[in-house]
């Protein structure tokens, strides 16, 4: 177990580093008649895409945006989608088509437009040749007759380079203590534009590691032994400090390095300030993950 040599509102911040690795990013921003509507487009837009260890993608929900923020004046909600570069036009056109376009009076706008590199995701081709081509706010987008009158959205879309993984660890003597601070870190991180968190509620209650072993078909990863408390004398590796009963994970996706930090610095400093936290680490994988690294006591120098 690393060294901790800081301490946070009495919170112990283990001497470690949070390792990343690079992503590609797109942003689809979807707008709707109310707020409430885009947002629940989004949610599905954003669904089953947690981890790259098994989903097609990663995704969450970056923010709400106001209407003088979306290219038509509507209330909106940005999602970033995540994935390496050869895979993203189709997981962007599947999401947009399958999620965004039958939810009501939703659309779909390019979040990017500086991006250099972009693709076509081809969706007027629902249109069955009915559709036509329009204008939004100087965007080139087409209007697809739907029921409900006409799906109106862009098909053009950037892609960035981006980082995946950095992450934290909240462990408190408990499993409700450590949720009471993984939960205010959540809160915290949400909503911070230029980032994610992916998972449920922003939360990962079952981190992993690279790979496994001992069986006939290997799993491309396994639990990640070494910060489960149930362990924790069982095995000659634990990272589990003494008196720590649960361990709770935020892995956070975005758009730069400097975005990571700040959400990363944001949820550490929430987690405690709830004075139920015990200590704060961070997974990493000693460079077989990925190139970048986020030290937790450089966040606070």
């Amino acid at each position: 177990m690393e060294s901790d040599t800081t301490e946070i509102n009495g919170t112990k911040i283990l001497d470690t580093y949070a390792e990343a690795f690079p992503i590609w990013l797109s942003r689809v921003i979807i707008t709707a008649a109310t707020r409430e509507w885009a947002y629940r487009a989004a949610v599905e837009a954003t669904g089953f895409a947690t981890s790259k260890i098994g989903c097609p993608c990663e995704a969450g929900i970056e923010g709400y945006l106001s209407k003088k923020e979306t290219p038509d004046g509507r209330a909106g909600v940005s999602i970033l989608i995540c994935s390496d570069k050869k895979t993203m036009k189709s997981n962007v056109a599947s999401r947009i088509s399958q999620c965004i376009l039958p939810a009501p009076t939703a659309s779909a706008y390019d979040g990017f437009p500086e991006a250099g590199s972009r693709f076509y995701i081809r969706m007027h081709y629902f249109g069955d040749t009915y559709e036509e081509q329009c204008s939004i706010n100087g965007r080139k987008c087409w209007k697809i007759p739907i029921m409900e009158g006409n799906y109106i959205g862009e098909e053009r879309f950037g892609t960035v380079k981006g980082i995946a993984g950095g992450n934290f660890l909240v462990m408190g003597k408990n499993q409700k203590s450590a949720l009471s601070g993984i939960e205010a870190a959540a809160d915290a991180v949400a909503g911070l534009k230029g980032v994610i968190t992916s998972f449920a509620g922003g939360i990962v209650a079952s981190g992993s590691k690279i790979g496994s072993k001992n069986y006939r078909f290997p799993m491309p990863a396994s639990t990640n032994h070494v910060w489960c408390p149930t362990l924790k004398g069982k095995i000659s590796d634990s990272n589990v400090p003494e008196g720590v009963g649960s361990v709770y994970e935020i892995v956070i996706n975005g758009i730069s390095e400097i975005h990571i930090r700040a959400a990363m610095k944001a949820g550490i400093l929430a987690a405690t300030e709830t004075g139920r936290v015990m200590v704060i680490g961070a997974s990493n994988f000693e460079g077989k993950l990925g190139q970048y690294r986020f030290h937790l006591h450089d966040l606070f120098r």
